[in-house]
């Protein structure tokens, strides 16, 4: 009989739906085990990295199942964004509609796939019931003085017609969905203060065992922690002070010039007060349309304007030319710098090309004053300080203290941290996302909307714009409201949330998704947080990651969740992209392979072996439609393994001890059996390397396949065989192990059986004769265990007591091992 997937896979999604095979209640059975993958956006159909994704997810929730462990295994959809809105444009249709349609299809995918999800819990973040809840947890930051609302520059994608997130502007200046350039804007906006958890997310990393290195080292780097001196210059004949950060206040003896960026305040106030006010002016439009990239890449074309004013050096009173500079940005510091050319690289280049003079103020620790003319590149290295007044020869890292003291002291500066990071810029000018619950009175200012009047629904009535940005301030029956406070006129806001913050907290609201009264019940998010294993790819390391992050902290601060969860997620498996023929998969590039279509011709359960197989989950899979092939017919042979065999199968008795086992045959075979156990439970629970676990149980189906049972016992070890291989098998192909559990007369559902034990005396080894030859002659008989490798065979043999007096003395040449058979030591004449 052929492998019937076609019948056999909804046969089995079926049962397991009917009889809630995978639904969890808190303080169930075994330790809790929480696993979660990055849920979907509902764009219209799984792709492959979805497969992916969702299949090691699975793996590991049917196998801590079988462990023993109370798993939470939910599912959900992060349905706000703008790709909703550009589909109403093309097909016609509301955002909603088109968002829900797709929900429907992708949970359908999912069931095919046979995740074993609580579909109970699903959530969909376009919900009411789900974004009444996100509104609510922005009005308790609110109330924390956590949420605020200032004018101030800010990231703008022409294409998207949306204001972007720091976070959101990758690959040096452009947007993290569409790659559009980005540029700065200053509007009103909402800003969520994920400074002011800074060092707390940078103190936390280290606290992270279980997370990849590399996405620890990024949020370091965009964390951006540096200690340095907050000093002033004062602008000469104003009334205005520039202000910087430095982290080398040992360099400022070496200061020749001060800069300033373009979207500095202060650029302003000297355009209003200089002669050549429309000349800074047109030099400041000409730099805010250049990109990130291009304004700070090393080697980049450094463009500057003397503004024509003087800022005065606290240390010795000097006149230094202050500039405009493009290289300078608003985003790190203070938006000044003091330009020391002669030890940083970027001022350097600047100097050179503005013929700015260059003065070392540090030597090499063994070499003479540098000659600032003859300077082909800045020292950047430590080394002793020169040109310094008292502090010469002072080392790099004594000066740094001495001269932070001394400017303290004198009152030119302070000491602080300071961080790369910036508050988290919220307001979104599109229609498809959560409102932000607050109204403008003219009488009372900012007012949010009270809590019994949550949610603030989003109107499904308008029209989503052709050129972009946002149809709200146009939906006027919703926007204008009366004042909670003083009852008066009052007109709601009409920027929406970054979708981001509907998936900060998603994985909270899954421990308890039907309440009504809270966004989740304490008592259950104390049970089930934090996640113990997530999945989900690396591209969010410095988004989603860093955001869930600060909303764990702020909810524990909050009292929603106990102090003790302080972070999100234990344990973080980024898995690698899937590709074809080396190159991402994309519908531009024509190599998309559609995952109806290969469930459709080979199932499920193909699909996900294949993807569990072909490559280690951290690393990149590239597709090969021969190596599905090849996973079917894996699975097809397994099949016929026990359809051929099952009448011998299904009579076969109980388990026997390896002590009851008297043919080697026997023996060997259990001893694959429970090593196969031991090798696949570590590869899973330890290692997470699934590929391997694969390869092993593809080893045990050839053994199983090739065994030749000569009466009833050795059945016996056959069916525990055949039944080690269907258990071990079943969290990577469900279906069919279940099929063939069903088959071999069992009762119970594979998906509730429990994960088989390792029998240790079953691996002990048998006792073998081995051979020992001296120069190619027989001097020794000796008992050795089986099995052992060429080089353990070889230090056991040359360890042995008899061994090592008969070669006492004597220059071993060479070492020959055979393992289980012999040993031949060649030593000099």
């Amino acid at each position: 009989m052929a492998y019937d997937f076609g019948s056999i896979e909804p046969k089995w999604q079926r049962t397991w739906a009917e009889q809630g095979v995978f639904h969890v209640e808190k303080d169930g059975k075994g330790p809790k085990f929480y696993c979660l993958e990055m849920f979907p956006y509902p764009s219209g159909a799984l792709h492959m990295g979805h497969l992916r994704n969702y299949s090691i997810g699975d793996l590991l929730a049917r196998f801590l199942r079988m462990q023993g462990y109370n798993v939470l295994y939910p599912i959900g959809f992060d349905a706000f964004g703008l790709p909703a809105e550009n589909a109403a444009l093309k097909y016609g249709v509301q955002p909603s509609e088109w968002t829900w349609k797709n929900i429907d299809h992708m949970t359908e995918q999912l069931h095919r796939m046979g995740c074993s999800y609580d579909w109970r819990r699903r959530v969909e973040t376009c919900n009411p019931d789900y974004y009444r809840w996100t509104q609510w947890l922005f009005l308790q930051f609110f109330k924390k003085g956590l949420a605020y609302r200032k004018h101030a520059p800010v990231n703008w994608c022409d294409s998207c017609q949306t204001v972007l997130a720091n976070e959101q502007v990758i690959d040096g200046g452009h947007c993290w969905r569409c790659g559009t350039a980005v540029k700065k804007r200053g509007l009103e906006q909402w800003f969520l203060r994920t400074t002011d958890y800074a060092q707390e997310l940078l103190d936390c990393l280290d606290e992270l065992p279980g997370w990849p290195e590399r996405v620890k080292i990024m949020q370091k780097n965009w964390i951006g922690r540096s200690e340095g001196v907050r000093l002033s210059f004062r602008i000469e004949g104003t009334d205005l002070d520039m202000e910087a950060f430095t982290t080398r206040i040992d360099t400022i003896y070496g200061v020749t010039f001060a800069a300033l960026a373009a979207e500095n305040p202060l650029v302003e106030e000297l355009a209003k007060r200089s002669p050549r006010g429309e000349e800074i002016r047109a030099f400041v439009r000409k730099v805010v349309h250049q990109s990130e990239i291009d304004r700070t890449a090393v080697g980049g074309e450094k463009l500057g304007m003397d503004t024509g004013f003087f800022v005065l050096n606290p240390v010795n009173g000097e006149r230094i030319p202050l500039w405009i500079a493009n290289y300078i940005l608003m985003d790190y510091g203070t938006g000044a710098i003091m330009g020391v050319p002669a030890h940083d690289q970027r001022d350097f280049e600047f100097a050179r090309k503005y013929a700015i003079p260059v003065i070392p103020v540090i030597r090499p620790a063994d070499g003479p004053v540098p000659d600032g003319d003859a300077l082909e590149a800045a020292f950047e290295a430590d080394g002793v300080q020169c040109n310094s007044g008292s502090f010469d020869g002072m080392p790099t890292a004594e000066a740094l203290s001495a001269m932070s003291r001394w400017f303290e002291e004198q009152g030119w500066g302070k000491r602080e941290v300071n961080y790369r990071l910036r508050d988290w810029l919220i307001s979104r000018q599109r229609y498809w996302g959560a409102p932000i619950p607050v109204v403008t009175c003219e009488k009372c200012g900012i007012v949010p909307v009270p809590e019994d009047q949550l949610p603030v629904l989003l109107p499904m009535d308008v029209k989503v714009l052709e050129g972009g940005g946002t149809p709200l301030p146009g939906a006027t029956e919703w926007v204008h409201t009366t004042c909670p406070r003083c009852g008066g006129p009052a007109v709601r806001e009409t920027d929406t949330m970054d979708t981001f913050i509907c998936s900060s907290w998603y994985f909270l609201r899954y421990t308890s998704p039907w309440t009504d009264a809270e966004p989740f019940a304490h008592d259950d998010a104390a049970y089930w947080m934090p996640v113990d294993q997530y999945i989900g790819g690396i591209e969010h390391a410095c988004l989603h990651l860093i955001y869930a992050r600060f909303f764990t902290k702020v909810c524990s601060d909050l009292g929603l969740l106990p102090q003790t969860v302080r972070e999100p997620f234990t344990n973080l498996l980024t898995q690698g992209m899937v590709l074809k023929e080396g190159t991402k998969m994309s519908k531009s590039k024509g190599n998309v392979v559609d995952p109806d279509e290969i469930i459709r011709r080979y199932g499920a359960d193909t699909a996900r072996l294949f993807i569990l197989f072909a490559s280690p989950p951290e690393k990149d899979l590239d597709w090969s439609d021969k190596g599905v092939e090849g996973a079917h017919r894996f699975l097809g042979r397994v099949h016929r393994l026990v359809e051929d065999r099952l009448e011998g199968l299904r009579a076969a008795g109980a388990p026997l001890a390896s002590s009851d086992l008297p043919r080697r045959e026997d023996r060997d075979l259990k001893r694959l059996i429970h090593g196969t156990i031991d090798r696949v439970t570590r590869d899973i629970r330890d290692e997470r390397q699934f590929n391997t676990a694969v390869a092993r149980l593809m080893e045990l189906s050839n053994a199983l396949g090739a065994f030749k049972p000569a009466d009833g016992t050795a059945w016996r070890v056959l069916r525990e065989g055949v039944e080690t291989l269907l258990v071990c098998l079943s969290p990577f192909t469900p279906h069919l192990c279940e099929e063939l559990w069903q088959m071999l007369g069992h009762q119970d559902l594979l998906a509730r059986h429990p994960w088989p034990q390792v029998d240790r005396t079953a691996l002990a080894a048998e006792v073998v004769t081995v051979v020992l030859q001296v120069n190619g002659k027989v001097r020794e008989q000796l008992e050795m265990p089986a099995g052992l490798s060429r080089e353990a065979l070889q230090e056991q043999v040359l360890a042995h007591e008899a061994v090592a007096a008969r070669l006492a003395g004597k220059e071993i040449l060479k070492v020959i091992a055979v393992p289980d058979k012999l040993v031949n030591v060649v030593v000099k004449p």
